[in-house]
């Protein structure tokens, strides 16, 4: 089960002792909010399982948490790291903005490159870039010495993208989604990559240096 049960008597040992972050959905059965959140709590519990803790609490069953946490409404979500908040919602949100809410404390992704990163590991040598872009967005402009492999072509090419010569592939979009989805199909087939934080966007946001072909 991905998302557990939390009342009163299990608070602590669940929710503050945890050694992940943990995401609370406060909500009772009475709450019809409450049941078009509790999906999309679910989605976010199965995408994170093992990086983040989801648990559920129905107010009505543990007065004193409600208390604790002065809960004015529902559904209500709340994230603690180390026994702390973290952070807060209230209402039906969705899934996008409860992912934002939780990133920045979950535990980085081992593939996960972020751009001062490369930029460093370009500047030594030790990465190739793989714009996994449409060539049109390849051919207007691209992290310099970037070689060009569209996302749909990575799995026949992956050949291409063994660090043969010692350097990692870093694989990079127009945002993360995208490039993490395919270093995860590479990973299947036996080529370790890694992936740019943010994609392309944050690159670019950071003030990175950019290549646009004559």
């Amino acid at each position: 089960m991905t998302v557990h049960d939390v009342n009163d008597a299990t608070f602590e040992a669940e929710v503050l002792r945890s050694d992940l972050p943990v995401l609370i959905d406060m909500y009772a059965d009475w709450c019809q909010p409450c049941k078009q959140l509790s999906p999309i709590v679910e989605e976010v519990a199965r995408e994170l399982e093992g990086k983040l803790k989801v648990v559920k609490i129905d107010i009505d069953r543990s007065p004193q948490i409600a208390q604790a946490f002065r809960v004015q409404s529902i559904p209500t979500l709340v994230v603690m790291a180390q026994g702390q908040i973290a952070g807060a919602q209230q209402g039906v949100v969705p899934k996008s903005v409860i992912l934002d809410m939780v990133k920045p404390l979950l535990p980085a992704d081992a593939q996960e490159v972020k751009p001062a990163d490369l930029a460093a590991l370009l500047a030594r040598r030790q990465a190739v870039a793989v714009d996994i872009r449409d060539a049109g967005s390849y051919g207007r402009y691209r992290i310099p010495g970037a070689v060009h492999v569209p996302a749909g072509e990575l799995v026949e090419r992956a050949a291409e993208l063994q660090p043969a010569d010692g350097r990692v592939r870093v694989l990079y979009g127009r945002s993360t989604d995208e490039a993490k989805e395919a270093a995860d199909k590479l990973k299947e087939v036996g080529v370790p990559v890694g992936f740019l934080d943010g994609g392309f966007l944050h690159w670019e946001a950071d003030g990175l240096e950019i290549e646009r072909p004559d």
